[in-house]
């Protein structure tokens, strides 16, 4: 070939993929919802180095299949993709040192493993059996790991593996009878025989001598102590630093546990296959007992929660009437959760979180494990249910991340509702006194002791609720430094030796990157990544207005507003309804739902205006706005729309005729009970993967709010969508995966047998045979989407 044809190739082929590189961005649905890499790779979990040298995150800048492992080394100050052949060299994060940080110990595809700090690793177990959680003792003499149920010890000196506990499934054996089912007749005559034959007597008397002798001289070499389980299961065991006590719990499962499930009809066998799916709410609740083995005096015995304050006190819709009548008059406790021990660092105290199991009450308490007695050292009792930031909301396992010892192992430090807001508390175990160590109308998330043991760092939306920031507050309480600056949410990692802050920034109209700061106030983060396209830069992505409105109770209501700059009189509107109920979308960070966004972006390009509202039981504002929709989804939640349409119509001059709504998951029940409830606010709406019926959701999100369906059926009638369908006056679009886990097929497939048995006409379904809850090809989610689009141009312009 000639060269100048060569080099005209050449130049052809680079200004055609410079001219991709630099393309500049079409608004369109289809442009949306392609595969998201067509934004950018944003990057994801960072994590330092145990050295401090370099920190790692995740990547894909390639725009491969998947994301990749990338480190940072803060002497090059370059960034390079980590080997797969590097990666299997690595220590695991999980494991644990020991107190001198000079060992590591690990669990890596079912062997044990010690790191030392010349970086040299040795396997310290071989066997077809797994061993797994291995931690050090108190002394760092031993290594205390787990073989199936039970606990073991290996000595680091000699290797020596002693069993620490033998719990077994099933019931104890009988013990063997003695010979004496002889009937009378046989007695009679054995007893004859002897009488008459001495020389039978004499052989009888060595025989039982002989027997002793060797019972006297035969080692029977210590073993410890079967534990039967019967038909339950041990949730978990936990030995004490001073390696006498085991504090264990067994869980039984109460009723059938029938799951559901959801049929999946596009397979590539081509047959119709069945998913095992949840069980639905109030099928079964597990019931647990937490005990103590003592292994110098080889006996068990249970944890004594007797003197609780409320333990005695059951909620009115957990259990029937003549129930509650008959347990308050036998003074019978209610059904609770002890948590897995948190020794205190001398060894000597067990810190555990103690639950209902109907989620209204929680104890922070001491176990004393050689009694098995509990002392109360906070109780925090709540109508609706617990919850909050570092306060667990799922039950039956409690959010460890909240509560821990402080370095004098004489207070214990915790988060609380109490004052509305989720805070920092401490509480000395000697005097039970409390002191509130952070103050506000604000929220604290994931606080941690600095390793000097003189500060906590934490992070909060003390500047404001739409944002996060890192800060420093001494350890007994003060005055809290604020480290970070950007303004947005800063996910915050620190150095192992606290000397930097690796920092994940977002903002709302720029995805998250990587940025690192020195551990001090006032200093520029540097950034790291770079990692939008050219093709999103090229588009001025709209920064939402952050507003708020008075509701109906005379409650602010927070929300993202975006708005055209030249808006026409009596224009449209869209509200958007968030997800997940407990979740912050009003905020000024890179949205979990970033699809919306650009969608809400294109549909200002339209001429709307678009609403998306921090409604009641969305998270970030507080207890009582969290606790605000208990026994009625579909109250002040769905309220809250409405009075956010009012809003509009009355600020922005809004047609309130042109007013729609759309959202998925919790945002899909709100659409359609908005439908049902409010069709002359609403004119249309589309509902994404929406829960129709309370009663065939999970167990422990909706137990939580609306109790138990056969108990409160008052709270489920009237927070199910299906029961006002007859209301269904103005367009309805659903859309629904038909494999979905979650929020099943069947409840839109209910729904939609209760409008045709009405009589309804103006509703529409969309089905997509391979999504789940949450969508993942492209073509489902445009498809989705340009219907909704439809939706809206018919009906509000």
């Amino acid at each position: 070939m000639n060269p100048s044809y060569i080099t005209l190739f050449i130049l052809l082929l680079s200004t055609t993929t410079l001219a991709q590189q630099n393309q500049a961005f079409e608004m369109s649905v289809e442009n949306i919802m392609r595969d998201p890499l067509w934004m950018g790779s944003f990057p994801s979990n960072p994590e330092w180095s145990e050295d401090d040298t370099k920190f790692y995150f995740h990547w894909n800048p390639e725009k491969a299949l998947s994301d990749s492992l990338y480190e940072y080394a803060l002497e090059s100050k370059k960034i390079r993709k980590v080997s797969l052949k590097e990666q299997k060299e690595f220590i695991p994060k999980t494991g644990n040192w020991n107190k001198a940080k000079t060992q590591k110990v690990f669990s890596k595809h079912g062997d044990l493993y010690l790191y030392n700090q010349d970086k040299s690793t040795r396997q310290l177990l071989q066997t077809n059996e797994y061993e797994g959680s291995p931690y050090f003792s108190f002394d760092d003499k031993k290594i205390i790991f787990s073989k199936g149920d039970n606990l073991y010890t290996l000595d680091l000196q000699d290797g020596f593996i002693a069993q620490l506990t033998n719990f077994k499934s099933g019931s104890e054996p009988p013990k063997a009878q003695e010979e004496e089912n002889q009937n009378i007749q046989e007695q009679w005559l054995a007893q004859e025989e002897l009488n008459l034959m001495k020389v039978l007597q004499q052989k009888e008397e060595e025989k039982e001598i002989s027997k002793e002798a060797q019972e006297k001289n035969k080692e029977k070499p210590k073993r410890p102590k079967s534990i039967y389980t019967g038909s339950q299961n041990l949730t978990y065991k936990s030995l004490s630093p001073d390696a006498q006590y085991v504090i264990f719990q067994l869980s039984q499962e109460t009723g059938d546990n029938q799951k559901t499930i959801v049929p999946s009809y596009v397979r590539s066998s081509g047959f119709t296959e069945d998913l095992n799916a949840r069980p639905n709410v109030g099928r079964f609740v597990n019931e647990y007992k937490t005990g103590i083995y003592d292994l110098l005096n080889d006996t068990v015995y249970y944890a004594n929660t007797e003197n609780l304050p409320n333990i005695n006190e059951w909620s009115k819709y957990w259990i029937s009437e003549d129930d509650l009548k008959l347990k308050k008059e036998n003074n019978e406790p209610k059904p609770i959760y002890i948590s897995r021990p948190i020794w205190s660092e001398g060894g000597t105290n067990a810190l555990v979180i103690i639950q209902s199991l109907d989620n209204k009450d929680r104890w922070i308490a001491l176990l004393e494990p050689s009694t098995g007695n509990i002392k109360n050292l906070n109780h925090q009792h709540d109508e609706a249910w617990i919850g909050g930031p570092g306060i667990s909301q799922w039950r039956p396992y409690p959010n460890m991340n909240g509560v821990g010892w402080l370095p004098d192992n004489e207070h214990v430090w915790f988060q609380s509702e109490e004052s509305g807001y989720s805070h920092l508390y401490i509480t000395n175990i000697h005097t039970g006194k409390t002191k509130q160590l952070t103050k506000g109308k604000y929220e604290v998330f994931q606080p941690q002791i600095s390793k000097d043991k003189q500060h906590w760092y934490f992070t909060s939306s003390e500047d404001d609720s739409g944002q996060r920031h890192f800060y420093k507050m001494p350890l007994m309480g003060g005055k809290a430094e604020k480290l970070t600056s950007l303004k947005g949410n800063n996910q915050v990692t620190l150095s192992p030796n606290e000397t930097y802050l690796l920092i994940r920034h977002s903002y709302s109209n720029q995805p998250w990157e990587i940025y690192l700061q020195k551990n001090a106030p006032n200093v520029k983060p540097v950034q790291i990544t770079f990692s939008t396209s050219e093709e999103f830069k090229s588009y001025q992505w709209r920064e939402p207005e952050i507003v708020q409105f008075q509701a109906e109770d005379k409650q602010m209501v927070t929300a993202r507003l975006y708005h055209p700059q030249q808006a026409q009189a009596k224009g449209p509107a869209v509200i958007f309804v968030h997800g997940a109920g407990y979740l912050q979308n009003a905020h000024q960070w890179w949205s979990h739902y970033f699809r919306e966004y650009m969608f809400h972006n294109l549909l200002v390009d339209l001429g709307y205006t678009v609403l998306d509202i921090d409604y009641r039981a969305s998270a970030g504002y507080g207890r009582d706005w969290r606790t605000g929709i208990y026994r009625h989804m579909g109250g002040k939640d769905l309220s809250d729309q409405v009075d956010g349409a009012k809003y509009l119509a009355k600020e922005y001059d809004i047609d309130p005729d042109k007013i729609g709504i759309y959202g998925g998951s919790y945002g899909g029940f709100i659409t359609i009970m908005a439908l049902f409830q409010y069709p002359e606010t609403f004119a249309c709406g589309a509902a994404l993967r929406s829960v129709t019926d309370w009663a065939h959701y999970n167990h422990e999100y909706t137990s939580n709010i609306l109790n138990l369906p056969y108990i409160d059926s008052t709270a489920y009638r009237q927070s199910s969508p299906i029961y006002f369908a007859e209301n269904l006056k103005n367009p309805l679009l659903m859309c629904h995966g038909m494999i979905d886990r979650n929020v099943h097929f069947q409840d839109v497939v209910r729904l939609s047998q209760r409008l045709i048995e009405l009589g309804k006409d103006n509703w529409e379904l969309a089905v997509y045979p391979l999504e789940g809850h949450g969508f993942q090809e492209p073509s489902s989610w445009t498809d989705e989407y340009k219907r909704i689009l439809k939706l809206f141009e018919e009906n509000l312009k």
